[in-house]
């Protein structure tokens, strides 16, 4: 199997520069391909292996129905990381991530019920009516809620993949994961702790090519389950269908069709009188059915005849 990005992008987008030699995390270690210019260096054939690990696995759970939260609250991941979620139609965090959005879900959920139904208000009039402070403190509750919770108000229950693209950063929601057993996927740096992170993808996690590179990977992975899924769910849809009464009906008769019912009008004329109508099938095996009947009512006949000459014949 192909890999899913090659060496030569990785390198392109820098992929391969970690931190300086003095700020790393001797977990990182075995990551590390060499150090340069007091820049450790991280091993690309690893970054490679391990990401189509996380792509295949991400793949196989979204076809399953699975659902992907994409977080990164960093400045450099911010754009990218709302443009792939919403590319492959995935829930997203990359403004700052509210304490409690896994292990508290409820709380989160109500706040955005809480945020439609002041957008209803606010659509249907009802702001009007109230005073202009009222109307002024709404809107800034509705702008505020918005930005936080854009990106996971169409999140229906919890995620079944956390991926991350600073560790460091978003300690809170790793942990959170990690309470709710939820597989984590995260791109790590040469300062970060590995431990927590299910599917470990060594790469610099500051750069914005290096970003994009990644997490745009992660979204083809998310179009390709739900690619597979909708296929599925064809092939399921196809096999339930009922037959169409056209085809099921040539299929259930098996009397054979007469020539009034396949030749038209004109036809029919033209042969004339000429041509004996062929009987149905039906007939023929009634006629034979007669036939065979009467050569059975022969053969006894004949049989009683025999018994009764040798009978005179022994008197």
């Amino acid at each position: 199997m192909s890999p899913t990005v090659t060496m030569k992008a990785l390198l392109e987008s820098g992929v391969h520069f970690g931190h300086r030699t003095n700020k790393w995390n001797p977990k990182m270690r075995s990551y590390i391909f060499t150090e340069r210019n007091g820049i450790h260096i991280i091993d690309l054939q690893q970054t490679v292996q391990l990401l189509d690990e996380a792509y295949e696995f991400v793949r196989e759970k979204v076809s399953q129905g699975g659902t992907v939260l994409f977080v990164g609250t960093k400045r450099q991941a911010q754009d990218t990381i709302r443009e792939e979620a919403e590319r492959c139609g995935m829930p997203y965090v990359n403004e700052r991530w509210l304490g409690g959005t896994i292990t508290n879900w409820f709380t989160i959920q109500k706040r955005i019920f809480e945020l439609e139904r002041l957008e209803r208000m606010r659509d249907s009039g009802q702001i009007d009516l109230l005073t202009k402070k009222e109307g002024l403190m709404i809107e800034r509750e509705i702008e505020r809620l918005d930005t936080r919770l854009h990106g996971i108000r169409n999140m229906k229950r919890l995620p079944d993949i956390l991926f991350v693209v600073d560790v460091m950063r978003e300690e809170t929601a790793v942990h959170e994961a990690n309470l709710n057993d939820i597989p984590v996927i995260a791109m790590i740096d040469t300062n970060c702790d590995p431990k927590n992170v299910d599917y470990v993808i060594p790469s610099n996690d500051d750069a914005i090519r290096a970003i994009k590179l990644l997490v745009g990977k992660m979204a083809d992975a998310v179009m390709e389950g739900r690619a597979i899924r909708s296929k599925e769910d064809e092939d399921e849809e196809m096999m339930a269908a009922p037959m169409p009464e056209e085809v099921s009906r040539f299929i259930e008769d098996d009397d054979e069709l007469e020539d009034e019912e396949l030749l038209g009008e004109s036809t029919l004329k033209h042969l004339g009188s000429s041509q004996k109508p062929k009987p149905k099938k039906r007939q023929l095996e009634e006629e034979d059915e007669e036939d065979l009947e009467m050569d059975v009512e022969d053969d006894e006949e004949e049989v009683d005849e025999d018994s009764a000459e040798g009978d005179v014949d022994e008197d």
